[in-house]
Parts: structure tokens; sequence; C-alpha cells
């Protein structure tokens, strides 16, 4: 069995959700926010708080898995560079997506939400049909665990907006997602944005 990359100790603990769990986890969340977004029954006051938080919730969430688990792809499963790269790109077009998004008005932003929600769907079904059953395969049960603490840590440390030009790997992406974070959410601050699902 291949062993991951040395992670940063957590505590010693090797307790928590692997990082399977709470990947599909987040992606049944924010699949759930998306199907709320696009629905027949949601005003359009709710429809761009929701856009908010979907974006802030996506956008910490792909920094995490470009941090943690994409890295552990690359090192544990056989050719998983080539899967890794493949989804780097799809992140970057989906940030991008969430731009647009963003910056949408009443007019147009039924039709970002549904480019962002398809999107979102290819995303989730490529995770739990290809990236993490290999990811399974070939990771130890703790290495799994840990890589769950690190993408939960690491997700409250990332950005809250879509930068599809900040960097896509490990080293720099850990040393600017969160230095880009900060001027996120002193911009959420003053702006009064949702960004959590809890806030909704």
């Amino acid at each position: 069995m291949t062993l991951l990359p040395p992670l940063p100790p957590v505590g010693g603990e090797t307790t928590g959700p692997s990082v399977v769990d709470v990947i599909e986890r987040e992606h049944r969340e924010l699949i759930a926010l998306c199907d709320e977004l696009t629905g027949d029954g949601t005003d359009a006051a709710r429809r761009q708080t929701l856009a908010q938080v979907i974006s802030a919730e996506l956008s910490r969430h792909l920094s995490a898995e470009e941090q943690y688990l994409y890295p552990a792809v690359k090192a544990t499963v056989p050719d998983g560079y080539v899967l890794v790269e493949r989804e780097i790109a799809e992140d970057r077009a989906m940030l991008e997506a969430l731009r647009l998004l963003e910056a949408a008005d009443d007019t147009n932003r039924a039709a970002r939400a549904d480019d962002v929600c398809r999107r979102l769907h290819r995303h989730s079904t490529a995770a739990s049909g290809e990236l993490l059953p290999l990811l399974l395969q070939m990771a130890s049960v703790e290495d799994l665990i840990r890589l769950g603490n690190r993408v939960e840590l690491a997700e409250e440390a990332a950005p809250t907006r879509p930068h599809p030009g900040t960097p896509a790997s490990p080293p720099w992406n850990k040393i600017v997602d969160p230095a880009v974070a900060i001027v996120d959410k002193v911009r959420d601050v003053v702006g009064r944005r949702t960004t959590y699902p809890r806030d909704l």
C-alpha cells in the first residue's frame, strides 16, 4: 500500500469522519442548495442570498479539495495525476461560473445558476464514481480520517469567493488561499454577505 505524503499532526488523534464522508456530505449539501436555488418556488431575494452561500461554500470546498484531496489521489492512485489534472481544469471552470453567478442580476441569475449546478453535479458524480472509491481502495483508514480532518480545517481558512486565477496545487495554494481568504472575509463583513447555510 502506498503511503500518503506526511500530513501535519492534528492533535495526535485519528478520530472523526474520513475524507470520503466529508466530501460526499458536502456534495449532498451543496446539491440541495442548488436545487433550492433553481427551484420554482424561490423568490428573487432568496435566490440572491442562496447564490452567495453556494459561491462561498463551493469556493471553500474546492480550495480544500485542491489542497488535500487531489494530492492524496496523485500520491496513491495509479495515474492519479491524470484524474487530478482533469478535475483541476473543471474546478477552474466552475470557479469562473461562480464568479459570473455572483455578478448576475435578476435577468440572468437563473441561467448562471443552472450552469453552476450542472457543473456541481458533474463534480459530485466524478468524485463519488471515480476519485473517492479509488482513494478508499488505496489509502489506509487512518490516512483517510486525517485527510478528513485537514479538509475541514482548510475550509475554515479558505476563500469565500471564487478566484479562478489563484494557484491550484500545493505548496502555493496553501499559501495564497488563506491570504486571499482574509480579504474575502473582510469584504463579507463589510458587505453583510451571507456565506454559511446556517445563516440562511
